[in-house]
């Protein structure tokens, strides 16, 4: 329940609350579905399949636009989520496709208008899904894991890939505050990674383009948004195999949404920073850690997230793998 006294102007802040809450959604249900993903593009056999049962929680304060009359946003969201993925050759080369079904709830308080209105929502429900594949061109042959393990791995990578954003989450067009987004996103983005002793270092980048959202609060309104662009370096030390960890950073710019043909609003200029850990259980299991923080926000989430994720890997028989 959103308890707002009546009023245009209060109306009017509510439409660009909403704008801006969508990018808190997006953002974090991410979290878990690796939108600082260390080691993405590094070199693995074919024929390996593996499940990710993960969990996520984003905590903190959500920053406007200063024309937008909104103050002391703050939101907590906790994102599980289930991902599959495996890896395969295509024309020579490693490749990979995963796909990533997020849950989201959570609570989302700010002060709205002149009079400072308190707000409190609530939200639970799907997210959207997201599916990814990528191809490593160069330093990343198709192998076996027999041949693999035979090869030595040292060579700079340099990849492509596209991530989907599916509209399968929760949204209502009468409701100010969505889990899904009602439209497709799609990330190109290009990695470069190259190993260095027991040092790994990444870089990537790429930027989110989406279609129009024509059922757009109060449910005839049409939505579109700007390309958000965004970069990603990683500095990764392997302290055995399997185990290891991970300095990352982030930086994007853009996203800018529009409303009915009206002018841009919302722009984004962001940076986070983080780290992520990888700890081995057993030979087919293990676990990823990792905390990252809002360090500037323009406009858009300034959230500290910590997720948790559980990963059990298998190969396929005709590999010979034992």
């Amino acid at each position: 329940m959103i308890e707002f006294k009546r009023g245009r102007h209060i109306r009017r802040s509510l439409g660009k609350l909403f704008l801006l809450v969508q990018a808190v959604v997006l953002f974090s249900t991410s979290a878990i579905a690796q939108e600082l993903e260390p080691r993405a593009y590094s070199a693995s056999p074919t024929g390996a399949n593996f499940v990710v049962l993960g969990f996520a929680r984003s905590s903190g304060e959500v920053v406007f636009d200063p024309s937008i009359v909104v103050t002391d946003a703050h939101a907590t969201i906790h994102s599980p989520v289930l991902g599959l993925g495996r890896t395969f050759g295509a024309f020579g080369r490693q490749a990979l496709v995963t796909a990533a079904l997020p849950y989201a709830y959570g609570r989302i308080d700010g002060k709205v208008g002149p009079q400072l209105q308190q707000a409190s929502i609530t939200r639970s429900g799907l997210a959207d899904l997201r599916a990814k594949f990528s191809i490593n061109l160069r330093g990343s042959p198709a192998q076996n894991p027999v041949e693999f393990a035979k090869s030595q791995h040292h060579s700079t990578i340099i990849a492509a890939s596209m991530t989907f954003q599916v509209p399968t989450g929760q949204y209502g067009a009468d409701k100010l505050i969505n889990l899904g987004t009602n439209r497709w996103a799609f990330r190109p983005e290009l990695g470069v990674s190259y190993p260095w002793k027991k040092f790994y270092f990444d870089f990537y980048a790429g930027a989110w383009f989406f279609t129009a959202n024509s059922r757009f609060f109060p449910g005839h309104s049409f939505k579109e948004q700007n390309p958000l662009a965004g970069l990603q370096g990683h500095i990764s030390y392997s302290i055995r195999p399997r185990l290891w960890i991970a300095f990352d950073g982030t930086w994007y710019d853009g996203g800018d949404s529009i409303v009915n043909g009206g002018p841009p609003t919302g722009r984004q200029n962001n940076t986070r920073a983080g780290v992520t850990g990888s700890l081995p259980l057993t030979k087919n299991q293990s676990v990823k850690i990792s905390y990252s923080n809002g360090v500037t926000a323009r406009v858009g989430t300034k959230f500290n997230t910590i997720s948790a994720a559980w990963q059990f890997l298998w190969f396929d028989h005709s590999t010979g793998h034992k």
